[in-house]
């Protein structure tokens, strides 16, 4: 059959491709002996991207004789009587390569035409040289057929569009889109900076159960599983916080993890169940030097995959220093008009709530609405980023309050184009307030609250030995990653993310 060229394959033609591919490499195992799938190894010497780079001088009909060995997956071909002609890709770049009868002799050329398809990788040694057209190229002197691809390429390789496609065949995705290579690999960057970053600060990389007793660190819905040997139930984890905290409990000073983290929540554009998160904790330090290091962080980020000023989406962001700080009452005050501190009763608060069609229970102080109204009204207009700091006591269990105003906490989440990023406080070393606010949450979780906070007693068995003044921090790699590619779903920056089985 003939393959379509400007359109996505439907299932019965990949399957037919398929059925003839099949075919085809029966064939060359029977008429040639030859079995591409028993190659065990290529010198490649070269990459397309180093060809590219070192002959770019090379002017109109200019040939030189250096030998290149380089090797690629075959993306178009254009086969004709006695030359032909074909576009390769690797890991770096694409390149053109020229097959002449001449050059092969018959018996190779005809090999060549009989036997190699798009998709399939061939080793190929060679001598660079630009056509009269102006294209770089490699005259073809001996090649080796590596591997057959039994499925075609989508769209002549030029793109896959469907997105349903390109997350559950992210190999796919990434042969045919070349800049969804290239978002991965600024996604790698982006964590090596976190690692340089934090290691020069003196910052140690330590790792931390996924597999835990208690789900804590958060306040999230948790994935439940069961350890046969031990006979109890498992949580994967949701944060890396506690056990973070036992280690600058034990003198390790300043740690870090970069790890997944795993939520039992709905998927949307900001979401996966399965997340990469950096958890960052000094001792003697407080929420203003996490402040000071996120934003050092995020720059840095910004620096090494291009600009501190992005196109998101359309928007323009800078994540020039110093990002803008305010607390969560003043901005509600902007956004909303509404004094917190003119309320003067959790009624008043939840007649105002009601007002602006909050949905609420009835039982919610003054703090809760407030949050509620941040949530509702504030979040989605903080499109630069902005450090949103004193956070209420009442939903922030696991940081130090401030000595000014108890009810509120010395604590930040960073938000850009409306969604957080980041999450960092003075931490509470406090044992007996910290076993209150756990038994608070505790009472939350037994009224219902799926998502309030485990009752840790180890953790504060570890407080009880002496947390010193500590400052720790929180970003969502991910959501970092697509604002800093201009990803617009969290699902492109995930190589595999979370998808409904197909029927």
């Amino acid at each position: 059959m003939s393959e379509p060229k400007e359109m996505e394959w439907t299932l019965e033609e990949e399957n037919e491709v398929y059925r003839q591919r099949m075919e085809k490499l029966d064939r060359l195992r029977r008429e040639e002996g030859y079995d591409p799938f028993l190659v065990d190894r290529w010198e490649r010497e070269t990459t397309l991207a180093e060809v590219a780079r070192n002959f770019a001088h090379l002017k109109e009909d200019e040939h030189v004789e250096d030998r290149l060995v380089t090797a690629g997956r075959v993306l178009t071909v254009r086969k004709h009587g006695k030359a032909s002609f074909l576009t390769v890709g690797d890991e770096t770049a694409t390149l053109q390569l020229y097959f002449q009868v001449d050059a092969l002799g018959e018996e190779s050329y005809g090999f060549f035409k009989k036997w190699v398809d798009s998709g399939d990788f061939v080793g190929v040694v060679g001598h660079p040289f630009r056509t009269r057209r102006g294209e770089l190229s490699l005259q073809v002197d001996s090649f080796k057929l590596l591997s057959k691809a039994l499925r075609p390429l989508p769209e002549k390789w030029h793109g896959l569009k469907d997105t349903e496609t390109r997350y559950r065949r992210r190999y796919v995705d990434l042969i045919a889109n070349p800049e969804v290579r290239d978002v991965f690999r600024k996604r790698s960057l982006i964590i090596a900076t976190f690692r340089r970053v934090l290691e020069a600060h003196g910052t140690l990389e330590v790792e931390t159960p996924t597999l835990s007793p208690l789900a804590g660190g958060a306040n999230a819905r948790p994935f439940v599983t069961y350890h046969n040997a031990l006979g109890l139930d498992m949580y994967l984890r949701i944060a890396t916080e506690l056990y973070l905290k036992r280690l600058i409990v034990g003198m390790m000073g300043r740690v870090y993890e970069i790890g997944k983290n795993f939520r039992n929540e709905g998927i949307d554009a900001m979401h996966n169940p399965e997340f990469t998160a950096m958890e960052v904790y000094w001792a003697y330090a407080n929420y203003e030097d996490m402040m000071n290091l996120t934003e050092e962080i995020i720059s840095a980020c910004a620096d090494a995959v291009g600009s501190r000023v992005v196109d998101y989406q359309g928007t323009e962001i800078s994540f020039e220093r110093p990002f803008r700080r305010g607390t969560m009452v003043d901005l509600v005050r902007e956004h909303c008009g509404v004094d917190f501190h003119a309320w003067k009763s959790d009624d008043e608060a939840r007649s105002e709530a009601k007002r602006r069609h909050i949905e609420i229970k009835g039982d919610e102080s003054r703090f809760i609405v407030l949050s509620k109204l941040f949530e509702e009204f504030v979040e989605e207009k903080l499109i630069q980023p902005t450090f949103v700091l004193g956070h209420p006591t009442e939903i922030s269990p696991l940081a130090k309050r401030n000595p000014d105003e108890p009810d509120f906490t010395n604590r930040f989440e960073l938000f850009v184009y409306g969604k957080e990023v980041a999450n960092a406080f003075s931490e509470l070393n406090d044992p007996i307030d910290q076993r209150g606010r756990f038994m608070d949450q505790l009472q939350k979780k037994e009224a219902g609250d799926d998502e309030a906070h485990a009752f840790d007693e180890d953790f504060i068995n570890a407080l009880e030995y002496g947390l010193p003044p500590t400052g720790g921090l929180g970003i969502g790699i991910d959501r970092l990653v697509m604002f800093l590619t201009n990803s617009r779903s969290i699902r492109d920056v995930i190589f595999f993310p979370t998808m409904r089985p197909r029927d």
